[in-house]
């Protein structure tokens, strides 16, 4: 007999299931139906079971077990350790984008209102500038500036929440580039899941599209590195070497993905490993 969502059936008999909505949609869950010999049948055939009485009836149980189904999917989804994170490392990266444009916007305002200004305070540092204003500025400038520095604190609030939620997610990759690099590259990647299936040639140039893809239309140097470039063994190696280095760095941080997901701990006698053979490779490099 061949079994269906709503009971077992063929050579003329027919085994209705519990019609109670949610146990059907856990007998979904449970089928491994092999499509090759895979018969569909007709909602005739359901009735016939006992399932239902009508067409209208056959339609109405089968949308109420599929909307479960789907919660229960979504459910399991958002209960994932890593779904958070992935949205604190996004609304970091958007506070980043934020905060630069209106710091650009507030320098220039101010520049506009107050033309005269030395050359040595147009050279200043435009997060020092934006400080200022929010603490002597007037009106409405004043004001802008005094958000922009709000949310900067708050930005910097959430770069260490980032990181201290990274190490309980990431406690491998975490260990060995740090927590804050570590949750960019799950971003990055899509998913806690997806990070640890990429082979460490894709995590090498992680985050590095743009130059990949040129790469692919024109033919020019392929990237070497990409978000791991921000691990002090990578940007501190000659430049000729930090190719080496990242793809070292890159094999490393594959296995460490993986223990992850499969393992979700630390494994200290990796760690050490691990470390040392990047710090070996980068003490000799530099």
């Amino acid at each position: 007999m061949q079994s269906y969502w709503f009971g077992d059936a063929g050579d003329g008999r027919c085994q209705a299931a519990d019609g109670d909505p949610l146990a059907l949609a856990q007998r979904l869950d449970s089928l491994q139906t092999k499509m090759d010999g895979f018969v569909p049948l007709k909602w005739e055939e359901a009735m016939a079971c006992g399932i239902c009485t009508d067409r209208a009836g056959y339609i109405s149980l089968l949308r109420e077990v599929c909307f479960i189904q789907s919660e229960q999917r979504i459910r399991e989804e958002y209960a994932g350790k890593d779904t958070e994170l992935l949205q604190m490392v996004r609304t970091l990266d958007e506070m980043d984008e934020v905060i630069n444009l209106l710091s650009e916007r507030v320098a220039e305002w101010h520049q506009v209102r107050h033309p005269t200004f030395s050359r040595k305070y147009r050279r200043t540092p435009v997060h020092i500038q934006i400080r200022r204003l929010s603490e002597k500025g007037r009106g409405a400038l004043g004001k802008v500036a005094l958000q922009v520095e709000l949310l900067s604190a708050a930005r910097t609030d959430l770069a260490k929440e980032v990181s201290l939620r990274a190490t309980r997610v990431l406690p491998n990759t975490s260990s060995l580039i740090g927590g804050l690099v570590a949750a960019r590259l799950m971003a990055h990647a899509g998913g806690l899941l997806p990070l640890s299936r990429l082979p460490a040639s894709a995590i090498q140039v992680l985050g590095a599209r743009t130059a990949l893809f040129s790469h692919l239309r024109t033919k020019s140097p392929p990237p070497k590195h990409g978000i791991i470039f921000q691990h002090r063994r990578v940007h501190n190696a000659p430049r000729n070497l930090r190719g080496k280095v990242a793809r070292v760095l890159a094999g490393k941080l594959a296995i460490a993905a993986r223990l992850d997901y499969y393992r979700g701990v630390a494994v200290p006698k990796f760690l050490d490993r691990a470390q040392d053979r990047i710090d070996r490779l980068g003490g000799k490099e530099s």
